[in-house]
């Protein structure tokens, strides 16, 4: 291996230096990518390895990495995944929702789009999983309250992490748990289907 691509550069040198890696570290994220991959694409050319690595999570999930894999594709380069922990599929196991059928929407748009995307999602029948900021918790829970109704919800923090905490209940009471409230963390919202009749006491787990 040549060279260790990061999101965030600070988090991963402290992994590289507890397991004794010594490899080149790089920034590669949302500001950066287009003049960062044709000089990724140049090094993998040459016959050298390359990592791209996460803070949290699975690696491209909802961030940019997805574009260094597609031009790697389109230049015939192999890439192999390695799985990890993923809070789409570990927050969708531990929330009690159904997990037969569903659909992952990543962050909903701020501002532009935002009730348009609610709208369509209002006619889910699937789980929907959503990543959103602590700081934007209670604005999202209520949002999807007002779009969808009273449905069931989890809402998952620093999941697979040292503070993991779930919350379960109603999109009702959710918006009012989180209202004003500080949250610090990486948060997964999972949200059941309108007729889902699993009952949820207003909860929170370790």
């Amino acid at each position: 291996m040549s060279l260790v691509l990061a999101e965030d550069t600070r988090r991963t040198v402290k992994l590289l230096k507890h397991y004794e890696i010594s490899q080149p570290l790089l920034s590669y994220n949302e500001h950066n990518r287009d003049r960062r991959i044709p000089k990724i694409l140049n090094t993998l050319s040459g016959g050298d390895d390359v990592a791209l690595v996460s803070d949290a999570g699975t690696p491209t999930v909802s961030d940019p990495g997805y574009k260094l894999v597609r031009a790697c594709i389109s230049e015939g380069i192999a890439v192999v995944p390695i799985p990890g922990a993923s809070a789409v599929l570990a927050g969708l196991v531990a929330s009690g929702l159904p997990t037969d059928r569903f659909v992952f929407e990543g962050f909903l748009p701020k501002k532009k789009g935002r009730k348009t995307r609610l709208n369509v999602l209002s006619e889910e029948e699937r789980t929907i999983i959503l990543f959103e900021s602590p700081e934007r918790v209670g604005r999202t829970l209520k949002d999807c309250f007002d779009s969808f109704g009273d449905r069931p919800v989890a809402v998952c923090r620093e999941i697979t992490k040292l503070h993991e905490e779930i919350w379960r209940g109603r999109l009702s009471n959710g918006a009012q748990h989180f209202d004003g409230k500080k949250v610090k963390g990486e948060v997964t919202v999972l949200i059941g289907k309108d007729s889902d009749s699993v009952h949820f006491d207003e909860e929170a787990t370790r």
